[in-house]
């Protein structure tokens, strides 16, 4: 990860991970909150299964991103947008709290595509980076040859 959008990617996926910690607890205990959990028992496998996708998704794996991806679009998407859109086709009246879960339940899916799309087009720079500032050094072969015969030559001899 050396791009400060991957970086930057990668910290709002754990800063939403953690609002939705946030919001997991509160609706379990049943504090009023901007944002309610649509069902308790997904909410709690959702978070367990992206804590163990982001330690991937720092590696730059793919198969987390799209993981991410599936899990976030079936929990935001059919949980949280979908039924609300039916609502709004269906002409029943929705409060703002449920304007602004399917806002939140929006920012988590384009979060999830925001990282696969940062990764799909990362994935062939990390495969043969290229940093100007060491392979001058490192993939140098001539250097590597004039520092060894610099290298024979300095014997000195003791008295």
């Amino acid at each position: 990860m050396k791009n400060l959008s991957s970086w930057l990617i990668a910290f709002f996926i754990i800063a939403f991970w953690v609002f939705r910690v946030i919001v997991a607890i509160t609706g379990q205990m049943g504090v009023e909150f901007m944002s309610k959990p649509y069902d308790n028992t997904a909410e709690i496998v959702l978070l367990f299964v992206v804590l163990a996708l982001v330690p991937f998704i720092f590696k730059r794996k793919i198969f987390a991103a799209l993981g991410l991806l599936v899990a976030y679009g079936w929990y935001f998407g059919f949980l949280g947008i979908l039924p609300r859109i039916m609502q709004i086709i269906n002409g029943e009246t929705i409060g703002t709290n449920t304007y602004m879960d399917m806002f939140f339940a929006l920012i988590g899916i384009t979060l999830a595509i925001v990282a696969v799309f940062d990764i799909l087009f990362d994935k062939a720079r990390m495969k043969n980076p290229v940093d100007k500032e060491t392979d001058w050094f490192y993939k140098n072969e001539q250097y590597d040859r004039k520092l060894d015969e610099r290298a024979d030559k300095n014997n000195y001899k003791t008295l």
